[in-house]
């Protein structure tokens, strides 16, 4: 019998055009003769084709396993995750907790720091924030000014001075009402994949990193996905030394936030100070044909077949364990 796969996609969400290519490359590298595909696009405006996901159980009677492929808002952030957890429903990725902690920077930094991981110094904002310089005393310019939740660089601005700060925190309060602001790390932008449950077979494991090589002064959107002109470098150029403890902080963060079936872990390698710095976690990576997730997993020897093989089996193992829980007297 073949395993029924429902894709999710589309959105409600800044990242909506991303999600869209992620769910192509994905249904396009699911075995026909293991799987059968079902899709589910959701449109700019939250709108479900072809009927949305009911939150009882037993409801989907078609549908063996969920591959979320939302990124951003609605979709990373644990609320499909909730939906799909009142449906009953296995599915691949981190679950409610770990997906709403990693999406909100502020949080993921929180759950860092705890665990004693590199993280860079930051302030956090809100959208009505009366002086911003004010809370930002302590971070010398250039900074970052970050939407606390969201993705794919959407609504990301380096700021040299007050009024360049004062600008990037109002793009940034468009897309949320929290706002990071962190100190600019001159260096290099490093990438880590990890695969793997916290419970069960298959604990967690990191790839091969590799090397982001921007063409603009940052890597945002437009350098991401509409310019083509950043570079990547797989493996990163690391002793083998610096790729092991790149390779263990990832891990390390996956773990932290608990996270559960696939992650990508982004770092900064500090030039004055050859130190690692964790960035962020994305829970639900992208799967492009110019996404790192599994072109990481390619080189370290996993194909794009089996990286999806091991999801699902991911994602149904941590559902056995699920139902050996008792949710009442």
């Amino acid at each position: 019998m073949k395993i029924r796969v429902a894709v999710i996609y589309g959105g409600r969400t800044g990242e909506h055009e991303v999600s869209v290519r992620s769910a192509q490359a994905i249904l396009s590298g699911l075995d026909p003769e293991k799987y059968e595909k079902i899709e589910y696009f959701i449109d700019k405006e939250g709108k479900w084709s072809p009927a949305p996901i009911l939150p009882e159980p037993g409801a989907h009677p078609g549908i063996d396993v969920v591959f979320p492929v939302l990124h951003g808002t609605f979709g990373e952030d644990g609320t499909m995750q909730g939906l799909l957890e009142l449906a009953g429903l296995p599915y691949v990725g981190a679950g409610v907790m770990a997906s709403a902690v990693s999406m909100d920077k502020e949080m993921m930094k929180r759950v860092c720091k705890e665990r004693m991981l590199p993280i860079v110094e930051y302030a956090t904002v809100t959208r009505d924030c009366p002086n911003i310089m004010d809370a930002c005393r302590e971070l010398r310019f250039p900074v970052f000014v970050k939407p606390a939740n969201l993705g794919s660089s959407v609504g990301i601005s380096k700021a040299h001075d007050a009024r360049e700060l004062e600008a990037a925190v109002t793009v940034a309060a468009q897309y949320d009402r929290k706002v990071i602001v962190e100190r600019a790390i001159v260096g290099r932008e490093l990438e880590c994949a990890v695969l793997g449950n916290l419970f069960g077979k298959q604990e967690p494991m990191a790839s091969v990193p590799c090397e982001i090589l921007p063409s603009r002064e940052f890597y945002d959107y437009e350098d991401k996905y509409l310019l083509d002109l950043a570079r990547t470098q797989v493996p990163a150029d690391l002793p083998a030394g610096r790729t092991a403890e790149l390779q263990r902080l990832a891990v390390e963060c996956y773990r932290a936030v608990e996270c559960e079936g696939m992650a990508r872990v982004d770092f900064f390698l500090e030039k004055a100070t050859d130190r690692f710095y964790i960035n962020e976690i994305n829970t639900i990576p992208g799967f492009t044909s110019i996404s790192m997730y599994p072109k990481m997993w390619e080189h370290s020897g996993i194909g794009l077949g089996e990286l999806l093989d091991r999801l699902i089996a991911l994602a149904l193992d941590r559902d056995k364990l699920k139902k050996a829980t008792r949710f009442t007297r």
